[in-house]
């Protein structure tokens, strides 16, 4: 009598303690921020230039115009030829759960590499201002794109002036990618932060954009709204059942874009995918995007699922590069084989929030970076891929490394290795959570300095 009184005992203590865990857990597991209601705007706006498919040349244009679908076009005009086309736009009404916008997206086909174009968006009689992008040359085969991680930017940020500065000082990028989060929350308000951000830059080289935790409203199962598809378009023929997966061939280098945020089934369908395109692809160069890390720096149990999903084709199919988001701060790990000697793939974690977050100091990583906000920048050039990171505040090179691969050897060279790196972190009085952080800062930091010695 007295066992059976005491398990009773243990069991309404472990259902109460789940029971309060669980409460403390419901806003992150199910809470959605409210949408305010709004009305949208009855000019173009919003405008997204965007890969179209898989073929490098072919670009899609996205944008918002009134709250009803009127004929709409884009003018396009060759500055090599002077030739203006007028292509149609497909239309569609989204509804969210405040309101209400219409989308358009322009599939502009056989446009000529080495072109350089300029275009307008046109939705009934309104139309917008001219902007103007260029296509690279096809014997060119060296070329660049910029990474950024989450921007989660708060309203009112200053991610675009970040943006400008990069763009400013990487004049010759190609395109650039995003590691997913890039809305605090999926509603209007942050919409319109996220294209804030992107002010005169998403008009003129194309965004690339991986699904992140952000991206989608909270549930049993997440639901990402058709918005984010209509935006980032080229997911509306790219898509693998309910999976926002896409590749594309640009030159000689390949990129596959995962959705890690979805649940387990949908995840072994994006693998077959994966395992399918890796099979098919003939690029020098591949490059993984995903938003979690498939070896996060917050804890070893973290992304398990996704690590078991992926990480083994990725290893297989030689891929070179992995790039991930989500944890809000830097890091490197190189792979090495059993030797000892480093090798592909290389797997980052970036950020360009003013969230940061704290993590652990696995010794699997070779470098972490903390306080800031960072931009990764990679480069081909024949047999070399320049894989180079950059406090996006102050600009500054923050990692630098590249892998020569040719028909003997692939070979990979840490150039960071007299970079400084830099944890900046205060803590709050009291805060026993950042009292620990600071501990485990200290601690990497003698360590690095036992090995750096």
């Amino acid at each position: 009598m007295i066992r059976l009184t005491i398990l009773l005992v243990c069991a309404t203590l472990a259902v109460s303690a789940l029971l309060i865990w669980c409460i403390s857990r419901w806003n992150t597991w199910f809470g959605n921020q409210e949408e305010e209601p709004y009305c949208n705007s009855t000019m173009p706006e919003r405008i997204m230039l965007t890969f179209g498919d898989s073929c490098e040349w072919n670009r899609n244009i996205s944008w918002t115009c009134g709250e009803t679908v009127s004929p709409a076009f884009v003018e396009l005009t060759d500055r090599e030829t002077n030739q203006t086309q007028r292509i149609n736009a497909y239309g569609e009404v989204f509804k969210s759960r405040s309101g209400k916008a219409a989308y358009y997206v322009a599939r502009l086909r056989n446009l000529e590499d080495g072109h350089s174009y300029r275009y307008r968006v046109c939705t009934g009689d309104k139309h917008s201002d001219w902007y103007g992008f260029c296509l690279q040359p096809l014997e060119e085969q060296s070329f660049s794109f910029i990474y950024i991680g989450d921007v989660q930017d708060t309203l009112g940020g200053i991610t675009n002036q970040i943006l400008r500065k990069t763009l400013a000082s990487n004049p010759d990028i190609n395109f650039l990618v995003c590691g997913g989060d890039l809305v605090e929350q999926p509603t209007h308000t942050y919409w319109n932060e996220a294209f804030q951000s992107m002010d005169s830059i998403r008009q003129k080289i194309p965004i690339l954009t991986v699904t992140g935790n952000h991206d989608y409203l909270k549930g049993i199962i997440g639901t990402l709204e058709r918005r984010f598809s209509l935006t980032h378009s080229y997911y509306l023929d790219s898509m693998e059942g309910e999976n926002q997966v896409f590749t594309i061939r640009y030159k000689d280098a390949q990129l596959f874009c995962l959705d890690s945020n979805r649940e387990f089934f949908y995840l072994l369908t994006q693998r077959q995918w994966l395992e399918k395109k890796l099979e098919a692809s003939k690029a020098k160069w591949k490059v993984v995007v995903l938003h979690h890390p498939l070896y996060s720096i917050q804890g070893k149990c973290n992304n398990l699922i996704q690590r078991w999903m992926f990480d083994g084709l990725i290893r297989e199919h030689k891929v070179d590069a992995v790039l991930q988001g989500h944890e809000h701060a830097y890091a490197r790990m190189t792979n090495h084989l059993d030797n000892g000697t480093p090798t592909t793939p290389i797997y980052t974690v970036s950020h360009c929030s003013p969230k940061n977050y704290r993590i652990e100091f696995d010794e699997l990583f070779d470098r972490f970076g903390s306080g800031s906000r960072y931009y990764q920048k990679l480069r081909t050039a024949g047999d070399t891929l320049f894989i180079t990171a950059v406090d996006a505040c102050t600009q500054t090179l923050y990692d630098s490394l590249f892998i020569v691969k040719n028909s003997q050897a692939t070979r990979l060279t840490d150039a960071a290795r007299r970079l400084p790196e830099t944890i900046r972190f205060t803590p709050t009085p009291g805060n026993k959570k950042d009292a620990a952080f600071a501990k485990r800062i200290e601690e990497y930091k003698r360590r690095r300095h036992a090995v750096n010695r």
